[in-house]
């Protein structure tokens, strides 16, 4: 049995357009989809009986209406929910460990302040998850009719970095262009090398620029040749940008479907880090960004 799409619920605009997103992705892959709402705990804070009967109620009712809805959207998705309690990232993280192949969760939740594009629980989930991590923003979700239909897809955006690629992000892309039908945009951000800019002017010859792009164009199909051979349907367009990495990667996914991201090699549970791409975008992109971890 293939692995399942798990989803984080808690009753906010984020999670509602991240069970969307989920269910539809969940129904591309032709997985189950596992609902999870956790019932925070407040550490070293007594809370009485009653409150905590009536947040247990409160997730209970919340899970039961949002599979009972995508079900009705969705009659042929297999769909079910359940409630954990205590600290709401490592419950997510303990139950995504449990074999799922998508963690799915919204950028933010309901604390916070208004203006906050994404928040702490989110980040560590991108961080530390051992599965791929989409973050969906509010008004992402697919519309009732698009959620099996796989309609609306436009194109996928991979930001890939040739010289230190993350295959498993570069994987992840590709299969999520396949299942759309949709194109993949390949963006790498490269930058001059620093031998080649004069100290004084700071000058570089149109004819030093163009052959310093063929090399890193060169080395970007060389590294991609694997996954093009491996997913032959997709077709796959590069674009190299003169750019910071994040910027480059913001302006290419405003009107994609989704942008995926590796992270950071290094990042590990329990002190797992983004990597500085991967947060920056976090904070200021408005598409669904799928972070991929090595080895996933």
């Amino acid at each position: 049995m293939q692995s399942p799409v798990l989803a984080c619920v808690d009753g906010s605009a984020c999670a509602a357009a991240a069970a969307a997103w989920a269910a539809r992705e969940a129904g591309l892959r032709g997985v189950a989809l596992r609902l999870l709402h956790v019932v925070p705990g407040l550490p070293g804070v007594a809370v009485p009986a009653s409150a905590s009967d009536h947040l247990r109620e409160t997730g209970t009712r919340l899970v039961r209406r949002t599979v009972e809805d995508l079900t009705a959207r969705c009659p042929e998705l297999d769909v079910d929910g359940a409630r954990a309690e205590g600290d709401v990232a490592e419950a997510v993280l303990d139950a995504a460990a449990q074999g799922a192949g998508l963690l799915v969760a919204g950028t933010r939740g309901t604390g916070g302040f208004p203006d906050l594009v994404v928040g702490s629980t989110a980040l560590r989930l991108a961080a530390a998850a051992p599965c791929p991590v989409v973050l969906v923003p509010p008004r992402s979700g697919a519309a009732a009719g698009d959620l099996l239909a796989g309609r609306g897809a436009r194109a996928v955006v991979l930001g890939f970095d040739a010289h230190r690629p993350v295959g498993e992000a570069a994987d992840f892309a590709f299969s999520a262009a396949e299942l759309r039908a949709a194109r993949l945009r390949v963006v790498q951000a490269w930058v001059l090398p620093a031998e080649s800019v004069s100290p004084r002017s700071f000058v570089v010859t149109e004819e030093d620029r163009a052959t310093w792009e063929d090399r890193e164009a060169l080395d970007l199909s060389d590294a991609l040749r694997p996954w093009q051979g491996k997913y032959p349907q997709v077709k796959t367009t590069f674009d190299l940008r003169l750019l910071h990495p994040a910027e480059a990667l913001l302006n290419a996914s405003r009107d994609a479907h989704l942008l995926v991201v590796g992270r950071c090699a290094e990042a590990r549970p329990p002190e797992g880090r983004l990597g500085p791409v991967a947060h920056a975008v976090l904070h200021h992109v408005r598409r669904p960004v799928a972070v991929v971890p090595r080895g996933a």
